[in-house]
Formats: structure tokens, C-alpha cells, sequence
């Protein structure tokens, strides 16, 4: 089964809590705080690995969470970071946020890395927030949330070669017979439903890697038939080889069909237009091909085509010399595609600039007010409410940030129900 596609969910690891601790020593009747801090939670991390063809994986498995870090202990011990959740995807995967449409990364080469969610860091003990005040504070942190996002992986084969075509010219056939792919082959349309890679080895050492991609329709690139299942994987290939049915054992015209190839790959996306192309003019060992075949090349006459069969395996080894050649030309040129993720020995360069943002935001629903803030969000789930120095630093945070005046003007009255994040509270003067 070849699945091209999947929606999943990734949360990075919370970090572990800080903890409220003091000094136990025997003459040390005072000892000062003592509370170590949390471990950070593990990312989750996709890395590319050679070996898998899909994302059937992800169709059994489609959480992924990663542990979080381990709580902090006395004697100012710090807790464990948890390690990091590596989940492996096939090369040529696109990763995007499945809510918000953002593109996160595009994973091509073996081994390399994506972090698609990062873990929380670890919440900070009481040490942490010892003052000349407060000495021994009875407070800690608990551990931030790991980011959570739904995630849309998106397989476009990694292939140097596509052969294109409608259903049934031959393009299973002729990839079975240069390579040791072997393809499903009958006399229906459609038969490859999925895109089967072969490699080619020329005989004088070179080699390339060849994908027969499903039949292409009239109206693909508007998603009929196999639509932009079939033209996704074309987008990698370096080389496109369009082979033709020059016998036209079905009544259709090759010229037309080429031509109809042509506008469908130029509709989904103009830069396949300019693609390095071969025409592979397939069934010459059928009555009526040569006379096709001349017709292709007079109205065509500066296109490369080659005529071939490829079940007597006739033009075929010349065809495939023809590709390794192509391929080398191409090889000193751009890439047809970039990978976006950044690489791992490239020195970003960061570039601050203010920029004034609202801190938070209130809506009024009846008697209730509710504080929209991802950072203000962010400090409930972090606070301890059971603690009474944690309670009167929360406290604190939002008068600084204003949320107590901003409350007032918006008309909220002692007893009021203040909301933020998962906590609701009453508003007191």
C-alpha cells in the first residue's frame, strides 16, 4: 500500500516541576532553600531515513507525544531532561501545520532533522526566587507545556527520472524491463494506482533512479482522475520522459496525447514546462506505429523521441544511455527543488527589531471577563495556586502588566468572574 498522505498530532514533553525544598542539616537551624529545578521536556523530532517509501506508518499511529522532563529534587538537584521523541519519515516528505497552512519544513536528504514540536522548559524551585525580602520563598514553578500542533506530512517521490503518460501506453512495462521494479501490468486503465521506483544501472557505471507514475487524464491538474496525486510526484524529477502509445492501439492520437500532457503539467505548475524531456515512442513492434511515428516526429521534428518496445525490449537500451546523459547535463544546474528546512552548518543570522504588541486582550461575556494572552496563559499553567507566595507573585505580574487597570476601565466590579487560560477567578479591589 503507498500512502502519499497523513494528518497526525505531536505535543513536545512538559517540563518536569520545580519543587519547594529547604537545607535539613543538623546545625543549621535556618537553612536557606534548597528546591532543584525541573528537567526540560523532550522535542519531537522527524528524521529522514532512506529506507521507507511511505507514510503508511502514520496511518496505525497517529499521536506522538514526547515525555517530559523529570521533576526537581532537594538539595538544589536539578531533574533530568527527557529525551528527544525521534519519528522517522521517508525522503521527499513536506511537513506543514495542519490548522494554520504554515510550511514547516521539506525533508529530502538522509538523516536530516526537523523539530516539529519543542518540549517545555523545566519549572524553577524555590531557590530560583529567593530575595533579600523573601529569603525562603514558599513557591516553585511548574513545568511549561510542550507545543502541541496538528501536523499534514505530504510524500512527493524522490525520483531522477518520471515517466508520464495516459493509462496503459506502457510506462509499467518499460520501468519492469530496465530495472528490477516490478510493477503490477495489465490491460486496464489505471492499473498503477501508486508511483513504483526502480533503479536503472547503465552499463557503464552510471545509474539513476526511474518512477513510474500513475496514468494521467485531461482536467488532472484540476484534481480529475488521479489528479494531483499523480502530478505532486512529478515536481521532483529532474528528467520527464513522456511515453506515448505510437501503435494507438486504443484509437487516440499520440500527438494529441502529448499535447495533452504537455497543458497538464504546464497547468499545475509552469516550471515543469521547462523540464529537460525525452519521448519514448512506445509499441514500434505494432502495425501502424511507424507511420505515428513519423506524423509525431514532422510536427515535432526538434524533440528528442526515441522509439522503443517495451516488450521486445527494441531502441530501449538507448533510450535509457539517452537519460544518463540528460541527467549529467542537468547535474551542473539548479536543483528542480530546494529544501526549505534550514542547514545544519549554516550560521543564521538574527535580526531583532521592536515591534509593540498588545499584551493581552479582554472580552466581555455577561458578568464574566475573559483575558486573552498566550503569555498570560502560559503563567496560570505554571503557577501553583496551592502556594501563597506563587499566588501573590501572580498577582503581582498582572497588576505590573496592567491587566487590573485594564479590568476597571472595561467597567469589571468587585465580585466579577475574571477568566484566564483554564482558571476563573473574582475580581476583588
Amino acid at each position: 500500500m503507498f500512502v502519499d498522505q497523513a494528518k497526525i498530532y505531536v505535543k513536545g514533553g512538559d517540563g518536569g516541576n520545580g519543587i519547594v525544598s529547604y537545607r535539613r542539616e543538623k546545625y543549621v537551624p535556618l537553612g536557606g532553600p534548597a528546591g532543584g529545578d525541573g528537567g526540560r521536556g523532550g522535542d519531537v523530532v522527524f528524521v529522514v531515513d532512506g529506507g521507507l517509501r511511505t507514510l503508511i506508518d502514520f496511518r496505525y499511529q497517529r499521536h506522538f507525544k514526547a515525555e517530559r522532563g523529570e521533576h526537581g529534587k532537594t538539595k538544589n538537584q536539578h531533574g533530568k531532561s527527557a529525551p528527544d521523541l525521534v519519528v522517522k519519515v521517508p525522503p521527499g516528505t513536506i511537513v506543514k501545520d495542519a490548522d494554520t497552512g504554515e510550511f514547516l519544513g521539506d525533508l529530502v536528504r538522509e538523516g536530516q532533522r526537523l523539530v516539529v514540536a519543542r518540549g517545555g522548559r523545566g519549572g524553577r524551585g524555590n531557590t530560583r526566587f529567593a530575595t533579600e525580602v523573601n529569603k525562603a520563598p514558599d513557591m516553585a514553578e511548574k513545568g511549561e507545556p510542550g507545543e502541541e500542533r496538528n501536523l499534514l506530512l505530504e510524500l512527493k517521490v524522490l525520483a531522477d527520472v518520471g515517466l508520464v503518460g495516459f493509462p496503459s501506453v506502457g510506462k509499467s512495462t518499460l520501468l519492469s524491463s530496465v530495472s528490477a521494479a516490478r510493477p503490477k501490468v495489465a490491460a486496464y486503465h489505471f492499473t498503477t494506482l501508486a508511483p513504483e521506483l526502480g533503479v536503472v544501472r547503465v552499463s557503464d557505471e552510471r545509474s539513476f533512479v526511474m518512477a513510474d507514475l500513475p496514468g494521467l487524464i485531461e482536467g488532472a491538474h484540476e484534481g480529475h482522475g488521479l489528479g494531483h496525486e499523480f502530478l505532486r510526484h512529478v515536481e521532483r524529477t529532474r528528467v520527464i520522459v513522456h511515453v506515448l502509445d505510437m501503435a494507438a492501439t486504443e484509437g487516440r492520437d499520440p500527438i494529441r496525447d502529448y499535447q495533452i500532457i504537455r497543458s497538464e503539467l504546464e497547468a499545475y505548475d509552469a516550471r515543469l514546462a521547462t523540464r529537460p524531456e525525452l519521448v519514448a515512442a512506445n509499441k514500434m513492434d505494432v502495425p501502424g506505429a511507424e507511420e505515428n511515428l513519423s506524423k509525431f516526429r514532422e510536427a515535432y521534428p526538434q524533440h528528442r523521441v526515441f522509439p522503443i518496445s517495451g516488450v521486445t525490449g527494441q531502441g530501449v537500451q538507448e533510450l535509457v544511455y539517452a537519460i544518463a546523459d540528460t541527467l549529467d547535463e542537468v547535474a551542473q544546474e539548479e536543483p528542480v527543488w530546494e529544501p526549505t528546512a534550514p542547514e545544519e552548518d549554516v550560521v543564521e543570522k538574527k535580526v531583532y527589531r521592536y515591534e509593540k504588541k498588545e499584551p493581552f486582550e479582554i472580552l466581555r461575556q455577561g458578568n464574566r471577563f475573559v483575558v486573552q494572552s498566550p503569555e498570560l496563559d502560559k503563567l496560570v499553567k505554571m503557577t501553583n495556586f496551592s502556594q501563597y507566595d506563587a499566588v501573590v507573585r501572580f498577582q503581582r505580574i498582572l497588576k505590573h502588566k496592567g491587566v487590573d487597570d485594564a479590568l476597571r476601565q472595561r467597567g469589571a466590579k468587585e465580585g466579577d468572574v475574571i477568566r484566564i487560560g483554564d482558571m476563573e477567578f473574582d475580581f476583588v479591589e
